[in-house]
C-alpha cells in the first residue's frame, strides 16, 4: 500500500501513514503480508486488533497464530481481542452494574477506595428492554407507554442514573431513544475512529462489543462487533481483554438479486435455516461474492441481525459503497465518510465482489430463489413458505375444537382455531430498516382504503427502532395509513420482540382459558421461542413487517396467504395479498421523498430530553444506598468475599433433567411475571400488588426474585418430574416433588452438590447473564449437555460453572436419569484446561455404575482461569484486593493489558471521534 513512512509497532507488524492525513495505521499488508487477500476480513480486523492493542510479549505469537490460520483454515490457538466501547441495555446492564455496586462495598469494606471499580473504556447503556405494550391502536399510545413504563421502573432507573453519575465512563440514553442496536447503526458508530496515543493520531476500525445477542447487527455496517453475557462484560469493564479461540470462518457467496416483492427479511430468515442445518454454532460468518453489492445496509443489517439464531458469533459484511451511502444517509459529517473510504481502501478492508477469500467452510445462495416466508411455530431456524404455515401449525398438535357452543370456528365471534392473538411490527431486526417500515405502510394504505381492519381479537402494535421512523412516516402520509389498521406506533423499544407485549384482548383470553383455540403471535422480530412473546402463548410466526399486517388483516395464522383471501370487502368480494403487496418502484419512490438525513440526529436528540427520566432523582454518594425492603434492588451473594471455585471432585445429584433446545428464556423468563405463580406469591407477601408486577427482566436486580423464577417455563420439560406443575423437580433422597428453588435449599442443607442436565442447543437465545447467575445460586456445579449455545457457554464459566460436553453415545444414559441416581464428576483443578476429557460416572440407584469422558467446553486458559478463581467476580475482587494491598493504585487493566503502539490504554470515545 501506498505509505510515506513505516513505525515499528514494538514487535510484530510495522503502522503505515494513511494516505493522505498524518494517521498512523496497521493494514491487512503490514499485519499478514502481501498475501493478505486470503484471509477473510474478519480475520484482518482481529490481526488489526492483537497488533495495535496486545502486550508486546503476547503481540508476535497472536500475530503468528493468525498468520498460521491459513495452513489449514482453522485454528486452536487464542489471542486477545480488546473492543473500543462496550454497548448494553437496561436489562443487562442492571445486573452488571448490581454486580459492581456490591463489589464496591466489599472493596470499601475491606478498607479500599470504591470508585476504582469503574468501567476503563466508553460504556453506552439503552432503556429500551422495559417498554410494554400497555395502550394500542390510539394515537397517543407512546406517551401512556412510557409514563407507565418509568412509574413501574422509576427504582431501577433510579439506581442507573446513580451509576451514572458516579461512574464517568458510563452514559445512559433514557427511555424512547430507541433501540440499542439501532442506535449502534444511527448515532454510535464511526466504522473507522481515531485514537491519540503519546501525541500521536492513529487511525483505527470501530470495535465493539454488546451484552445483548443481537450486536451483530452492526456487522451490516462493516463495524466488526458481536454479543457477550453480562459477566464477560464485567471482565471487559475492567480492563481484561476478550481472550478467544481464533475462529473458524463460513463464507457465505450470495449470488444475484432478490426477486421483486421479497423483503430482507425473507433472506434472513432462509440464511437462518441454512447455517443452523450447516452448523456455525461459535463461529464468524462472513458475507462474500457479487450478491452482497445487491443490498443495502438495512438489508444487511437484517440478515446480520439474527447472527444468534442461525448460531454464529458475527454475520459480517465488510465496508463498501453502500456503507458510505448509509453513513451520509444518517447525517454523518462527509468528513467522517471520506475517512471510512480512505481508511479501508488503504487497510486492506475495502470489500471487493470478485474477491474470494479462504474460509473454514462455504456455502452459496441465490437471492433470485428467495421467496416471501415466514418462520416458526416455535423456532426462528424453522423456515416455511407461506404455504406451509396451516400444516406447521396443524403438527404442533391437536388443533381447537373446530366447533364451540355451535360456532362453526374454534371460538366465540367467528374466532378462527389458531386465531392472530398479537400481531406486532417490532424488535430491531425489521424496524431499523425504513424500507421495510414503508413497505408496511404501503400495504396498510391499500387495506385501508378498502375498508379493511383487523379483527377486534388482534392486538395491534408498531414500536420501530428509532424516532426518525416517526418523521419519514409521518412526511409520506403513511403514519395515518398504520394508524387506520390498528398500527399506531406505541413507543421505541424492544417491546412485544422481548416479551413487553401486555396483555391479550379479552376475546383470546376467553377462549384461550376454555381451550376453545391455540392463539398465536406474528411479529417481526427476531425470536418466537414458546412463552417469549408472551407466557400465555406457545405458538409464533416470523415475517416481514408487511406480512404482519396482512395476518393481522386475515386475523387467522391458518391462513395459506398465497390460495386464500386476505379478508373480504365489506359487500363480500376477497382481498388477496397481491391486491396489498407494493411494488419495490413504489416503496423506493416514497423511500426517496420521506427519509432525510437530518431526521436521525435531530430526533435522536429531541427524544433524548425526556422529562420523565430527567425527573428522576438519584443518589450521588460513592456507594449505593440499598433498601432491605426493595424487591427490585438487593445486593447479590455473589458478589460477596469468600466465593469460592466450584470445582472438585463430588457426586451430584441432578436438579433437572432436561431436553433440547432449552433456553435462556426457559431458564431466567424475561416475559411478565404470572399473576398466579409462586413467584408473585412471594412478591404480594412484600407488599406488590399481584396485579402490577411488571416482568420478570424489572426485577433482575433483585436475586432472590430471579432465583425464584429460574426455570419457571410453562413448555419446559423436566424429565425428573415429567408430570409437575411449571418449575418443579423431585428431591431425589426422599422422592418429594417440589418446587426446584426449595428442592436446591434442601440439597444445600444436606451438604450434596447438584448438576442440571439437558440436551442440545443448552442456553440458545439471549444473551442473559441471569440465566447463569441463577444456576449459581441453585448451586449447580456443572452442567452435562449435547451442546452449548457459545454466550450460555462463557456465562456459565464467567459464574464458575462447569459446562461439559457429552458425547453421543451417552447422552440417552444421562437423559434417563431417575430422582435418586447420582452423578459423580471428577473435575479437580489440576484437571481442567481447554476441552480437556473429564471422567463422569453414572451412579444409578440401584447401584449400578456406568463411566464415560465427557469434554470440558472450555476454550481458553483465562477461561480455565475463571473456573478455579469461582468466576468473573472473584477474579475482580482478588484483583481489587492485591492492589489495595499493593497500595500503588494499580488496575487490571494495567496488569492484563498493554499501551499499544502509542501508549495511551484508554481509547477515545466513538461518539467523540
Amino acid at each position: 500500500m501506498p505509505a510515506s513512512r513505516q513505525t515499528p509497532v514494538r514487535s510484530g507488524a510495522r503502522a503505515s501513514t494513511l494516505p493522505g492525513r498524518e494517521l498512523l495505521m496497521l493494514s491487512g499488508e503490514d499485519l499478514l503480508g502481501p498475501g493478505y487477500r486470503r484471509w477473510p476480513v474478519v480475520l484482518r480486523l482481529l490481526a488489526e486488533n492483537v497488533g495495535r492493542t496486545a502486550r508486546p510479549e503476547d503481540r508476535e505469537a497472536m500475530l503468528d497464530a493468525l498468520r498460521q490460520w491459513i495452513t489449514a483454515r482453522t485454528s486452536d490457538r487464542e489471542i486477545h481481542f480488546t473492543p473500543g466501547r462496550l454497548l448494553m441495555h437496561d436489562t443487562t446492564s442492571t445486573p452488571a452494574l448490581v454486580d459492581i455496586a456490591a463489589m464496591r462495598d466489599a472493596v470499601a469494606a475491606a478498607g479500599g477506595d470504591p470508585s476504582a471499580l469503574s468501567p476503563r473504556l466508553p460504556v453506552e447503556v439503552s432503556v429500551d428492554h422495559s417498554l410494554a405494550v400497555e395502550a394500542y391502536a390510539r394515537r397517543d399510545a407512546p406517551a401512556l407507554n412510557i409514563r407507565e413504563e418509568v412509574r413501574r421502573n422509576r427504582e431501577r432507573y433510579r439506581f442507573l442514573k446513580w451509576a451514572a453519575g458516579v461512574m464517568d465512563t458510563l452514559h445512559i440514553n433514557p427511555p424512547g431513544t430507541g433501540i440499542m442496536h439501532t442506535i449502534n447503526l444511527e448515532q454510535l458508530s464511526t466504522v473507522v475512529t481515531v485514537e491519540e496515543r503519546e501525541g500521536r493520531r492513529w487511525a483505527a476500525p470501530d470495535m465493539m462489543l454488546g451484552t445483548d445477542s443481537h450486536t451483530p447487527m452492526v456487522n451490516g455496517l462493516g463495524v466488526l462487533g458481536w454479543g457477550i453475557g453480562g459477566l464477560e462484560a464485567e471482565t471487559v469493564m475492567f480492563g481484561m481483554p476478550t481472550t478467544l479461540k481464533i475462529p473458524d470462518v463460513v463464507g457465505v457467496r450470495l449470488r444475484g438479486a432478490l426477486p421483486a416483492g421479497v423483503m430482507a427479511t425473507d433472506l434472513a430468515l432462509v440464511v437462518t435455516q441454512r447455517l443452523r442445518e450447516l452448523g456455525v454454532t461459535g463461529e464468524f460468518v462472513e458475507f462474500f461474492g457479487p450478491g452482497v453489492g445487491a443490498l443495502t445496509v438495512g438489508d444487511r443489517a437484517v440478515i446480520a441481525n439474527m447472527a444468534p439464531e442461525y448460531g454464529a458469533t458475527t454475520g459480517y459484511f465488510p465496508v463498501d459503497g453502500n456503507t458510505l451511502s448509509y453513513l451520509g444517509g444518517t447525517g454523518r459529517a462527509a468528513e467522517q465518510v471520506e475517512l471510512v473510504r480512505e481508511y479501508a481502501q488503504a487497510a486492506g478492508l475495502w470489500f471487493d465482489p470478485a474477491s474470494e477469500p479462504e474460509y473454514t467452510r462455504s456455502i452459496e445462495i441465490d437471492l433470485a430463489e428467495v421467496s416471501i416466508g415466514a418462520a416458526g411455530p416455535r423456532r426462528p431456524q424453522d423456515h416455511l413458505r407461506v404455504e406451509e404455515i396451516p400444516a406447521a401449525l396443524d403438527a404442533t398438535g391437536p388443533a381447537a375444537a373446530s366447533e364451540q357452543d355451535g360456532q362453526p370456528s374454534g371460538g366465540p365471534s367467528g374466532m378462527p382455531s389458531f386465531p392472530v392473538a398479537i400481531a406486532s411490527i417490532t424488535s430491531c431486526t425489521n424496524t431499523t430498516d425504513p424500507r421495510l417500515l414503508i413497505a408496511a405502510g404501503l400495504l396498510a394504505r391499500r387495506a385501508g382504503a378498502l375498508g379493511l381492519r383487523p379483527p377486534a381479537w388482534v392486538k395491534t402494535s408498531l414500536a420501530p427502532g428509532s424516532p426518525a421512523a416517526v418523521s419519514y412516516l409521518r412526511r409520506s402520509g403513511l403514519d395515518e395509513a398504520l394508524s387506520a389498521v390498528g398500527f399506531d406506533v406505541v413507543g421505541f423499544g424492544c417491546a412485544t420482540c422481548i416479551g413487553n407485549s401486555g396483555g391479550l384482548t379479552e376475546e383470546v383470553d376467553r377462549a384461550r382459558r376454555r381451550d376453545a383455540v391455540q392463539p398465536v403471535a406474528v411479529l417481526s422480530g427476531n425470536r418466537n421461542f414458546p412463552g417469549r412473546v408472551h407466557p400465555d402463548l406457545d405458538l409464533g410466526l416470523l415475517m416481514s413487517p408487511p406480512m404482519v399486517i396482512a395476518y393481522a388483516l386475515a386475523g387467522d395464522a391458518h391462513r395459506d396467504l398465497t390460495r386464500e383471501p386476505v379478508a373480504s370487502l365489506p359487500g363480500g368480494g376477497p382481498v388477496w395479498l397481491h391486491d396489498l403487496w407494493p411494488t419495490p418502484g413504489e416503496i423506493d419512490e416514497v423511500l426517496a421523498a420521506a427519509v432525510s438525513p437530518e431526521d436521525f440526529g435531530r430526533d435522536f436528540l429531541a427524544a433524548s430530553r425526556n422529562r420523565l427520566w430527567d425527573g428522576i432523582e438519584a443518589p450521588g454518594s460513592q456507594l449505593f444506598p440499598w433498601d432491605p425492603d426493595s424487591t427490585i434492588l438487593r445486593p447479590p451473594p455473589f458478589a460477596e468475599p469468600g466465593q469460592g471455585s466450584l470445582l472438585g471432585v463430588y457426586s451430584a445429584h441432578p436438579l433437572l433433567v432436561l431436553g433440547d433446545d432449552v433456553t435462556t428464556d426457559h431458564i431466567s423468563p424475561a416475559s411478565a411475571i404470572p399473576r398466579d405463580s409462586f413467584v408473585a406469591d412471594f412478591l404480594v407477601e412484600r407488599g406488590e400488588e399481584r396485579e402490577d408486577l411488571n416482568v420478570f427482566a424489572s426485577r433482575r436486580g433483585n436475586w432472590e426474585v430471579m432465583a425464584r423464577g429460574a426455570y419457571y417455563a410453562s413448555s419446559l420439560r423436566n424429565a425428573l418430574a415429567p408430570d409437575g406443575p411449571t418449575a418443579h423437580t423431585v428431591h431425589g433422597p426422599s422422592g418429594e416433588r417440589m418446587r426446584v428453588w426449595d428442592a436446591a435449599a434442601r440439597y444445600r442443607a444436606e451438604g450434596e452438590s447438584v448438576v442440571v442436565v439437558a440436551g442440545e442447543r443448552y442456553g440458545m437465545g439471549s444473551s442473559r447473564d441471569w440465566a447463569a447467575k441463577v444456576q449459581r445460586i441453585l448451586g449447580v456445579r456443572a452442567v452435562l449437555a449435547a451442546g452449548f449455545e457459545r454466550i450460555h457457554r462463557s456465562n456459565l464459566i464467567g459464574m464458575g460453572i462447569l459446562p461439559l460436553v457429552v458425547p453421543a453415545p451417552w447422552r440417552e444414559a444421562l437423559a434417563a436419569l431417575s430422582p435418586g441416581d447420582r452423578v459423580r464428576v471428577d473435575a479437580a483443578p489440576g484437571r481442567i484446561a481447554p476441552r480437556a476429557r473429564i471422567r463422569v460416572e453414572i451412579l444409578r440407584r440401584d447401584g449400578s455404575r456406568e463411566e464415560f469422558l465427557a469434554e470440558a467446553a472450555v476454550e481458553t486458559a483465562f477461561e480455565r482461569a475463571l473456573l478455579e478463581s469461582g468466576g468473573v467476580i472473584p477474579t475482580i475482587l482478588a484483583d481489587a484486593d492485591a492492589d489495595a494491598d499493593a497500595g500503588c493504585g494499580a488496575t487490571t487493566r494495567d496488569a492484563l493489558t498493554d499501551p499499544g503502539p502509542g501508549g495511551s490504554t484508554r481509547p477515545a470515545s466513538p461518539a467523540s471521534t
